[in-house]
Order: structure tokens, then C-alpha cells, then sequence
């Protein structure tokens, strides 16, 4: 908050803030004559959607009080936006200053007259803040035009050069040092101690609870050789504190991270060890990469991204990593010829890691942990002496941390000899500006360390970086710095088509632009124009980010390949900004690949890795309609829009996003179990675009799911969450590390998870979201020859089974177990004789059946066999539908039998492998042959995940017990899915996260967990003592499907409950009624629930054809009237067959995935006040109902006139044709104004 004055003594509260879309109105309304003659005729909305930084100053009510937008480029179009620097030098006097590093031009201010002057200060203070390296903002305005005193007090003319041919237009320049001064930097004094201390009690009073309270004078006066102390100064008052010391534990710190690119922190020596001969000879190394290897650390040039598996191989990473490049600068202001050397030198640098557990997510790696314990990874040794100094304490007043990176030139200039300044910090440390310009360092697997490591080179304190287009001459430069990536080829090809055509072979134009320091290549950048952009804008939600229409089609760029030397990282922002600006772009995308998607390489328009994932967003992917394409005809959408293409994950930058920085989080996030929820709550973390979670691990059994076409067939149900294309669309593995194996423990003291008995992942915050799996079945071992009944049998439910692990016994979880079983099915079963037992009846069970008769295996060789039912709810609880089921069974030879429990395997011999099973029933025992068991028994927690839960002494009563917030009795531990329970404390024993949609418990989770890192959402507040006794209601509907016996496709969508029979339900007196047509015998059986307020409740399908299912889950939650007055149609016959009707062109816009957000809009409208004192018509219709209007009228006439008399239905139709116009790319089918 801030406090402007105006002129005559008013004061308002005001916040200065980055410019929103909301703005737009208050903006336009400050234009005024003297705006236009000084900036021209600004579009406001244009002018954001250009913008590298655009500044908002609001009052308390958030109305628009200034507004000021920058660019980096002149206004009114006085020179190419590529070339304004060579117009500056040529008609301006001493303009070599200014360089797209330092300089922004304002091409818009606006602001109400009375806070004019203190408006422009502020935001120019708010902007020199925002932005380290800038030093310079221009205003280019006509020479006619005389600026106001406000702006010439801000502004001060740049002299033309005499002669020059430029007469029409002035420029002026606001300085930094007006606004944000460079902090003065010099030697600690004792005499400092009084102005520094409060400082450090803001932050924290724990050095002086531990030293003492003159722990900083001592620390000032103990100063030596080795131990420097520096403050920032401003006004003759120390703001900033900063100790130093050369004395480093660099064999820690190797021993922690991947120090590789950087040498270890050591100078180069003859005896370094860097290679293993056999590294040497074959340059690949067989290592384990940790996500953020590929992602975050930057050490590499960008051959560490997530977005590749490198080599094809099944069984080892093979990985020929980038360069790490050093510099050897003997002074702080420019390169020696010996830094010039360095710079052009590749050090091949390998990840280490001596944890297999930890699998490289960018990587094809063996799907279970190595066991081979002789073989240890390769580690560097360094000789040399450490080339470091470290960063022991900091703090800085708040007011001028944006300054904090005014300190690194004067401590390097302490020690000359070293190269590189490191710092570490706590994992819930915010990450604050100083470190914006170091680079993260990679922790290796095995680290242990509190903390995350930081480091800067001398180097990254040169700001004269400059971008340009690529020439001839720069080809070995650029080989030099690639060699060692491994699509270096490929970045040498497209750099060849460059220089050579500007073109690729389809026209498409090419473009290459490197960044140059000190006269040597340090990044280079290939790309193409985006031919592909409808595609993109109709199957990601690129519009979060950008206003489609105001982007020319030859504005989207499409990069291809980008390598940027680490040691300016830093500069990674300015290189993206300066390739959008010189290839005048205003968006680039970037897709990431499945990991199975072999042809991705091969093409000659390859991707190579890029290390500028970090800066760009990821895009999330939009549900897609599923056309009737013979129904629509001509009227179908384009080829662009329906055409199926290799699925990718998309990443994007554009102009408002280069200038935007993202809030680092290192929080340790450790997420266990791969299920629904698991995956829903890193979906959610992950596109949180102004987040970057460095540290989020996935500890699950076979690692991230999707990453493998294993799964052509399912053995299970799909509960419609995630499929393989979604993961593909999502790319994880590009943000979460992988922990392959099993939670065998949990250390709270030490907040440690035990994976595999030893392996110990650390974490801040630990997620359990194991849900619940089939467990082997637990014989009774009664001997059927006794000829017992289930009534002379035990209760085993309740017991695990603890022997010899059968090698034929399946107990499907997911899709690497579907891989399992398929492959022993086609070795053994397939083409062999012997029977195959499925044993369960859960719809899982029946899938797994249909999967097993599709293999080719002939139903007479399949064994049905259910257990007791351990409820009233059969797994379809639809008559019709297991008649039909039972009757697709009896056809195609499938034996079913029913009330059976497992007796012995192999007459209680060794049951490995099973060759036969003994049952009991209610009457007669039976004996069946197998050479493959399906137990899909009654789902439980996994008994490892138990004994973890149970032996770390959370809450345990036959589910793990959490609040309402998803906490356990530890506050670092949160659980959610099948494998909890609601505490005792709120009665609702019956009702559990079993009985909800998985993806949206995950969603809610992760929402429950924001606040701690967001900044930009308010801390969630602590329940009422009243409020904490109800539990959160989920609406999202539960959805379970499959190819079930008979050849049927079966769907069910319905509201979450507490399972109960249908016929129970239908009998309620509030039930409402149901709509039916075709038979389930014949394939065509389609049924929807209408509830008592005309709501779709549920839905069930059984077909013979396939049926689009994800647009009839868009049904759910739907009004009758909305589904075209489907109870009147049906009630006059109109309707035979709901599937042809429900894809009928009417429905596409109900299916398209906006068609939410055009519902709420209309709500909103109904519950605006159109006329002054009189109720919004949401609250007409609730006086209606609660009958307190005498009205003359009917309800429904009279509200019907009172809609259109006040004005919402001609407000509801534009909403409507606004709807259909803006997503025309999908809605084709309907007409609209202006094309009839």
C-alpha cells in the first residue's frame, strides 16, 4: 500500500500493481486530448496484449487511479522494432547507452489530473524495482507536442546529433538514479551495528537468542583475510548486510549436488579425474537423472531438459550431456583472452546419482530399482584448489532488496582469484532477489542436506549481452558451444537452412538468433513461424494467456532449439524477450513429446532440449468435442481444429510474460502413490503458471503413469479421470521427480519417507494418496474332500496373506500391471492350452473378462468366479444390465460361479506356480484347473502402506483419519482418496473419499495446500468451531466404464452417494423420474435420471457401438430445458434413440468446454440489478418461490415479462451470440449474425 498527494493536500490509498485485462475500461477512461497528442491513438487492449511490463496504480475500491505501459521498442513506429538501436545512434547524441538490456520505452501514461505528478514517480520507482537491469526509460513524442511539467520533471530531453534528419520526433529519458539509485557498497564498520540490527530482528531473532546481542559488531570487527563483512549504504544509512568467506566445504558440497558443469567449484588441475575410461571411450555414462537435472539447475546448456529420452533402450540411460562451459575472468568488467579461451571450451559434465530409485524422468529406465549394489556411479574428483567463496549471512532492508544484486561486484572484487559466489538456504525459504540471479544447483540423490545450494560465476556480472540474428561466420562458434548436446545435428541443420534459404523445405521460414558476449557465442536460438496455430488455440487453453485476435497469424513462433551458456542464466529472460522482439513475434510454443513417441527425433524439424522450460508456462489441454463429422457435413469444423495428431504437452512464452517473474518455491513436496488423486494434485500444482516447484517427488510403485504404450488393452475399469493421452498432454515428468518402489516407513522426527526399507526421501510436506488395492486372496484351507460349505468356513477377509507369492496370480492396479499380465497371457495362455480363472465381482472383474476374450482366448477356457457379495449393490445395481451381461457371459461359453471362497491353490502344495483352485459354495465344493488367477477381491489399503502409516503412529482406524483439511495428526502429513476416513469427531462415519470423484478430492487438495506458497491467495483461515463439524460437499459426478462381456461398452455417471439399490432408490418419494430408450439385450440401452428439479442425476449407457463418452459426461448436472425439452419430447414420442439424439449439432455447444463458463456468465447476469431498486431477477425467482409477491399474474408470465422488460434477455442473447462467435473454431455448425 501507498499514499499519493495530490497537489491540493487529498490523499488516497493506493496499490501499485501489474496491469489486469479488468483495467481496460478505467484505462480508456483517463485518455484524454493531451494523452493522444503526447502517445497517439492508443488501443489500450492492443497495447497489453504488447506490452513487456505494463504498471497499474489502484485505489482501495480497485478503480484504475494511473496506468503507464512499456515496451521495448520505440512508439509511433519511428523505426523497426528490430532496428531502433541503430536510429537512436544515428540521430541522437550519446544514445550508445542505450541497449535492450537497459532500456524501455513508455508508450502509454494515464492518470487522474489530481495525482498526475505523484502517479508517474511512482510507478517509474515501482518499474526501476521491478526490473534489475533497468537503467534507462525512453519517451518518444512529437516535436510539436510540449510534455506537461509533471512528465518534464520525469523526463529530460535526449540531444540530436547536428545534421541529423530527424526533425518530427523528440526523445527523452528518465534515469534510474532518480528513482531507485544503485546502492553504495563498502566495508563493514562497528559503527553500523545500531542501523543494521533492527533489520535483522524484522527477519529473525535467533542469531541474537544464540550470540548474543552484539553478534554483528563482533561479526564486523572478527573481519580478515578470509572473512570479509560489506553493507549497502543509502543516504549515509546501512540498509543492507552482507558476510562473506572464502573458507568452503566444497567435499560436502560434491558429495550433494551436481557441482559437474561448474567443476566442482574447483580450478582445473592435471590430475582431475572427470571420466571413467569407459566414459572416455564411448562418451555416454550410465547415470540416473533427477527432474531437476533437466529442469531447474541450468548447469547444462539445455541437454538436461525433461522433454527426451535420449537413447532407445530398454534397459540402461544412456546420456551424453551438455557442456559445462567456465569462465576465467581475472577482473569484474570484461573477459581476458584467457576468459575468452574458457569460454569457447566444453567440458563434457555427467549427473550423478547412487540412488536408482530416483529415475530420470526425461529418460527410458529399467521399470524396477536397480539391484546390482556393486555398481556405484561415477564420481568426479577435482585436485584443484576451490575456486569459491560463500555467501554467510545476508539481510537487507525490504525497501531496496530489489538492489540486493549491487552487493556481487563488490565482493568479487574481494577475492580476485575466485569465480564463483554460493550461498545455501533453507527449502521453505522464500526465494527472495538476490537469488534471481544465481543459478540452482542440482541435489543429487542422496542428499541429505536442509538446504538448497546457490551459485553465481564472476561472468554473470557482465550486462552487456547482445542478441542478434546468426550469420555464416558464427557456425563453429555455434558448433563449439553444442556439441555435446545430442541433437546438436539437428540445431546445425536448421542453423544451415538458415543461413542458406531463411526457408525449410515446405516454406516454412526459418529463423536463428545468438547471443554474443565479449565477442563469443554463448546461446543460440532456432525458430520457426507456428503453422500450426489453430490447432493450438482450439486443443490448449493458450487464451489464458493471451487475446487471440489482437496477435497477427506471423506473430506465433514455434521454437525449435535453444542453448544459453549457464553462466548467464541470469540473461535467460532478456534472450527470450530479444527473439521475440528481432523475429517480431509476439508468442512462441514449445511442445514436449511423450516419452514413447519414437518418431519425435527422427523428423527433420526435431526439438531439441530446452533449458528455457523454466520461463515459459505450461498450457493446459482442453477437453475436445467428439463430432458426428457424416451428420455435420459442410457444417463441421475445419481440418485444423478436428484432424487427430501426435499428442503433445505445449509450453508458451510471450511479450507480457518475459518481464513477468515466477515465485520459486523448494519446498520438499513429497507425493506417494500414483492414483487418481495423487495425479490430479500434481496436475494442479504444476499449471499454476506464476509457480515453479522445484522439489515435488513422486514415490510410486512404477513410476508416472503414460509413460509407455503398454496399455492397449485394459484389464480394469476406466473411471474416465486420465487416460494415456492425458498424461501426454500434461508431461509430469518434466516438473516431478520419480522415487520407483514402495513406502515401507515414514520418520517424522527426521520427516523422512522409506522407500524400500532403506531409501530415505526427505520432505517438508508429505502427501499419502495410496487408495486402495486387490490383495491377494487369503485361503481358508479347507479341504473340499470334507465336502464343507461356506457356512463351515472362517471369516479370511479380514487376514493377509503372507506366503509364497504364486508367479501365474495377478492383481491388476495399473496399466504397467496390464503390461505384465498381457505379455504372460500371450507367452503362456494365448496359444496354449490351460484355463484362466478371473475371481471377483467387481466391475474390474468383468472388464478383465472381455479383455481376457479379446485376447483370443475362447470363453469355454475362462472361469468366472464371484465371491460373496459383501453388500446388497451389485457393481452395475441395473437389472436390465446384468441380465444382459450374464447373458453375453452364457453366449460366449464363459462359466460363471457364484457365492465362492478360496479354499487352497494346488490342493495346499507350493502354489507356484497355481495349477489348480479349490472353492467352496453354498452346496457342493468345486476344483478348477488354471495356468493364470485374476483376484480382483474387495479392495484395501496395501498392508506395506499400512504398517508405514501404523508404525509412524498416525491415526489409524481401518482407514488413515484426517480432518476436513486433509490433515492427519501431523501437520506435515496429509492424506486423501479410498485410503482415508473422516475423523469419529464429525459423525459421518458412512461417508468417506470412496464415494467421490478421485480427480476433483485431488484438485481440492492441492487448493487446500496453495496458500502456503502463493503469495497472491490470502492464508486459509481456521474453521469455526461450527463449521468445523461439517465435511466439504464434492459435486463433481463419480464415473466408472469399460468393455464388459457381450461386446457392451458400459458408462454410468452419477451423483456421489452412499451406494444403495436401484429399486431402493426409485422407490423414494423425491426421486424424480427416469428416461429409457432401447434394451440392454439389444445394445441400444440408454438410461438418464431426471432428479425433482429437472437436473440430469445420473446417466448409464450399454451399446454394442462405441459412444463418444466424454460428451455425454457433459449431461451430467444439465436442466431438461437445456437438452432441448427433453421429458416433453420424450413424453411425446419424439425421442426413439437418445444416442442419435445427443448428437444431434444442438449439443456440440453443451459439449464444447466453455460451455461452463457461459453458464456462469449468465448467472451473473441474472443476478445483476438491471434497474435502479429493484431486486436482480435471482431474487424475484426466489420470492417466487417462497410466494412472497401478490402477484396478477402467472409466476411464469410475470417473470417472463420481467425479463424482458428489464433487460436481461436481450443481455442473455448477446452473451449467447458472443459465446458462438468466439468459439466459431468449434461451434461451426450454428449459425450467426452476419452469415445468413
Amino acid at each position: 500500500m501507498t499514499i499519493l498527494t495530490s497537489e491540493s493536500g487529498a490523499t488516497e490509498v493506493v496499490t501499485v500493481r501489474r496491469t489486469e485485462s479488468l483495467d481496460v475500461h478505467g484505462i480508456s477512461k483517463l485518455k484524454t486530448v493531451f494523452t493522444q497528442r503526447v502517445f497517439g491513438n492508443v488501443n489500450v487492449i492492443y497495447l497489453l496484449e504488447k506490452s513487456n511490463l505494463a504498471v497499474t496504480i489502484s485505489d482501495e475500491k480497485n478503480n484504475v487511479v494511473a496506468h503507464a505501459a512499456f515496451l521495448d521498442y520505440p512508439s509511433w513506429d519511428v523505426a523497426d522494432q528490430a532496428e531502433w538501436e541503430d536510429w537512436m545512434y544515428k540521430n541522437y547524441a550519446d544514445s550508445d547507452k542505450f541497449t535492450p538490456v537497459n532500456t524501455l520505452f513508455l508508450h502509454l501514461f494515464v492518470s487522474k489530473d489530481e495525482f498526475f505528478t505523484q502517479s508517474i514517480k511512482e510507478i517509474m520507482r515501482a518499474v526501476f524495482n521491478a526490473v534489475a537491469d533497468l537503467h534507462f526509460i525512453c519517451l518518444v513524442a512529437p516535436n510539436n507536442v510540449a510534455l506537461t511539467p509533471a512528465l518534464s520533471s520525469i523526463f529530460e530531453p535526449v540531444r540530436n546529433i547536428p545534421g541529423s534528419k530527424l526533425t518530427e520526433f523528440s526523445v527523452y529519458v528518465c534515469h534510474r538514479h532518480r528513482h531507485s539509485p544503485q546502492l553504495h557498497i563498502r566495508k563493514a564498520r562497528v559503527e553500523d551495528h545500531d542501523d543494521l540490527l533492527p533489520i535483522f530482528l524484522r527477519h529473525n531473532d535467533t542469531l541474537k537468542a544464540i550470540y548474543g546481542e552484539y553478534f554483528l559488531a563482533e561479526l564486523i570487527k572478527a573481519q580478515d583475510e578470509n572473512n570479509h563483512a560489506v553493507v549497502s549504504e543509502d543516504q549515509g544509512c546501512a540498509v543492507g548486510f552482507m558476510s562473506v568467506c572464502s573458507e568452503v566445504n566444497v567435499q560436502l558440497l560434491q558429495d550433494s549436488f551436481d557441482l559437474g558443469p561448474y567443476h566442482g567449484l574447483c580450478k582445473p588441475h592435471p590430475d582431475d579425474v572427470l571420466q571413467t575410461t569407459e566414459e572416455a571411450g564411448t562418451e555416454k555414462g550410465d547415470i540416473m537423472l533427477s527432474r531437476q537435472a533437466s529442469q531447474r539447475s541450468g548447469s547444462k546448456l539445455s541437454q538436461l531438459s525433461d522433454v527426451i529420452s535420449v537413447q532407445e533402450t530398454d534397459e540402461k540411460v544412456y546420456v551424453n550431456q551438455e557442456a559445462g562451459l567456465t569462465l576465467n575472468s581475472e577482473t569484474t568488467t570484461e573477459i581476458g583472452q584467457e576468459g575468452r579461451n574458457e569460454l569457447q571450451k566444453g567440458t563434457l559434465s555427467r549427473a550423478s546419482s547412487s540412488d536408482d530409485a530416483i529415475r530420470g524422468v526425461n529418460c527410458k529406465t529399467p521399470e524396477t530399482p536397480s539391484t546390482d549394489v556393486e555398481r556405484q556411479p561415477f564420481r568426479p574428483v577435482y585436485k584443484g584448489d576451490v575456486t569459491a567463496f560463500c555467501i554467510q549471512l545476508f539481510c537487507i532492508d525490504e525497501k531496496h532488496e530489489t538492489r540486493s544484486i549491487n552487493f556481487l561486484s563488490h565482493v568479487f572484487g574481494l577475492f580476485p582469484d575466485k569465480d564463483y559466489c554460493i550461498i545455501t538456504v533453507p527449502h521453505l525459504t522464500p526465494e527472495f532477489p538476490l537469488l534471481e540471479s544465481f543459478v540452482r544447483a542440482v541435489p543429487l540423490s542422496t542428499c541429505t542436506l536442509p538446504q538448497e545450494l546457490y551459485i553465481f560465476h564472476r561472468a554473470g556480472l557482465i550486462n552487456l549481452i547482445q542478441v542478434r540474428a546468426a550469420k555464416y561466420t558464427d557456425v563453429p562458434a555455434v558448433e563449439k558451444l553444442i556439441e555435446s548436446l545430442h541433437l546438436h545435428e539437428s540445431i546445425l541443420d536448421d542453423l544451415k537452412i538458415y543461413n542458406e534459404a531463411r526457408r525449410d523445405a515446405n516454406g516454412t521460414s526459418v529463423q536463428a538468433f545468438v547471443a554474443e558476449v565479449a565477442d563469443q557465442i554463448v546461446g543460440i536460438a532456432v525458430l520457426r513461424n507456428e503453422e500450426d496455430i489453430e490447432y493450438i488455440r482450439s486443443h490448449y487453453n493458450i487464451e489464458d494467456f493471451i487475446y487471440f485476435n489482437h496477435h497477427q497469424r506471423d506473430e506465433h513462433g514455434h521454437l525449435h532449439h535453444y542453448a544459453l551458456n549457464p553462466i548467464f542464466k541470469n540473461h535467460s529472460r532478456h534472450f527470450l524477450k530479444e527473439i521475440l522482439r528481432l523475429s517480431h513475434k509476439s508468442s512462441l510454443y514449445y511442445p514436449v513429446y511423450p516419452p514413447y513417441d519414437k518418431n519425435q527425433f527422427k523428423n527433420p524439424c526435431a526439438h531439441s532440449l530446452t533449458s528455457a522450460l523454466h520461463y515459459m508456462v505450461p498450457v493446459r489441454p482442453r477437453r475436445q468435442i467428439v463430432y458426428p463429422l457424416e451428420k455435420l457435413g459442410i457444417n463441421a469444423p475445419s481440418k485444423q481444429v478436428s484432424k487427430d495428431q501426435p499428442v503433445y504437452a505445449l509450453y508458451h512464452i510471450n511479450r507480457k510474460l518475459t518481464l513477468e517473474p515466477k515465485v520459486t518455491i523448494n519446498a520438499r513436496i513429497v507425493v506417494v502413490g500414483a492414483s487418481d488423486v495423487g495425479i490430479s494434485f500434481l496436475e494442479t500444482l504444476v499449471f499454476c503458471p506464476h509457480l515453479n516447484f522445484n522439489n515435488i517427488t513422486l514415490i510410486s510403485t512404477h513410476g508416472l503413469p503414460g509413460n509407455s504404450t503398454c496399455m492397449d488393452q485394459s484389464f480394469f475399469a476406466s473411471s474416465h479421470c486420465y487416460n494415456d493421452k492425458d498424461y501426454a498432454l500434461m508431461s509430469l515428468r518434466s516438473w516431478v521427480n520419480v522415487v520407483v518402489g514402495k513406502m515401507t516407513g515414514i520418520d517424522r522426527a527426521a520427516k523422512n519417507a522409506i522407500v524400500s526399507i532403506d531409501r530415505k526421501v526427505p520432505y517438508d510436506h508429505l502427501i499419502l494418496c495410496t487408495g486402495q488395492q486387490y490383495q491377494v486372496p487369503f485361503p481358508s484351507g479347507v479341504d473340499i474332500r470334507n465336502l464343507s460349505t461356506n457356512q463351515d468356513v472362517p471369516d479370511c477377509s479380514k487376514q493377509i496373506y503372507t506366503g509364497k507369492m504364486p508367479s501365474n496370480l495377478f492383481t491388476v492396479h495399473d496399466s504397467e500391471d496390464c503390461f505384465t499380465a498381457m505379455n504372460c497371457l500371450k507367452d503362456n495362455v494365448v496359444n496354449h492350452k490351460g484355463n484362466v480363472i478371473v475371481y471377483g465381482n467387481t466391475l474390474d472383474s468383468y472388464t478383465t473378462v472381455a479383455t481376457l476374450m479379446s485376447l483370443g482366448i475362447c470363453g469355454s477356457r475362462i472361469h468366472f468366479v464371484q465371491p460373496p457379495l459383501t453388500s446388497n449393490v451389485t457393481c452395475f445395481n441395473n437389472y436390465a444390465i446384468e441380465e444382459a451381461v450374464q447373458k453375453g457371459l452364457l453366449a460366449a461359453g464363459v462359466t460363471t460361479y457364484y457365492n465362492c471362497k478360496l479354499a487352497k491353490w494346488n490342493d495346499g502344495a507350493d502354489p507356484d506356480p497355481i495349477c489348480c483352485a479349490s472353492f467352496t459354495t453354498d452346496s457342493n465344493p468345486l476344483k478348477l484347473p488354471c495356468t493364470a488367477f485374476f483376484s480382483f477381491l474387495e479392495k484395501k489399503v496395501d498392508y506395506d502402506a499400512f504398517e508405514a502409516i501404523n508404525n509412524a503412529c498416525l491415526v489409524y482406524d481401518g482407514k488413515l483419519v484426517i480432518d476436513t483439511t486433509f490433515h492427519t495428526n501431523d501437520s506435515s502429513i496429509r492424506a486423501a482418496g479410498p485410503l482415508t476416513k473422516y475423523s469419529n469427531r464429525y459423525y459421518v462415519n458412512q461417508w468417506s473419499h470412496s464415494y467421490f470423484s478421485s480427480k476433483e478430492i485431488g484438485v481440492q487438495l492441492a487448493a487446500s495446500m496453495l496458500p502456503l506458497f502463493d503469495p497472491t491467495l490470502e492464508p486459509m483461515s481456521e474453521p469455526s468451531q461450527e463449521l468445523d463439524r461439517l465435511i466439504p460437499i464434492y459435486k463433481g459426478p463419480t464415473i466408472k466404464g469399460g468393455l464388459v462381456p457381450g461386446g457392451y461398452y458400459y458408462l454410468h455417471v452419477a451423483k456421489p452417494a452412499i451406494p444403495s439399490p436401484l429399486q431402493a432408490q426409485m422407490a423414494q418419494p423425491n426421486y424424480g423420474q427416469e428416461i429409457i430408450t432401447g434394451k440392454a439385450l439389444n445394445g441400444d440401452y440408454f438410461r438418464l435420471h431426471i432428479n425433482p428439479y429437472s437436473m440430469v442425476e445420473a446417466i448409464t449407457c450399454l451399446s454394442l457401438k462405441p459412444f463418444p463418452s466424454s460428451n455425454l459426461i457433459c449431461l451430467y448436472g444439465q436442466h431438461e430445458l437445456l437438452l432441448n425439452n427433453l421429458c416433453s419430447r420424450f413424453k411425446e414420442g419424439l425421442i426413439q434413440d437418445l444416442y442419435s439424439y445427443f448428437m444431434e449439432a444442438w449439443c456440440m455447444a453443451i459439449y464444447h468446454d466453455r460451455f461452463i463458463d457461459f453458464q456462469q456468465e449468465v448467472h451473473e447476469i441474472l443476478a445483476s440489478e438491471k434497474v435502479h431498486d429493484q431486486p436482480s431477477m435471482k431474487e424475484l425467482v426466489q420470492k417466487v418461490r417462497e410466494d412472497e409477491l401478490n402477484l396478477a399474474e402467472t409466476p411464469k408470465k410475470y417473470l417472463k415479462r420481467v425479463l424482458q422488460q428489464n433487460g436481461y434477455k436481450n443481455d442473455i442473447e448477446k452473451r449467447i451470440l458472443n459465446y458462438l462467435n468466439y468459439n466459431s473454431n468449434h461451434l461451426s455448425m450454428f449459425a450467426r449474425p452476419g452469415i445468413v
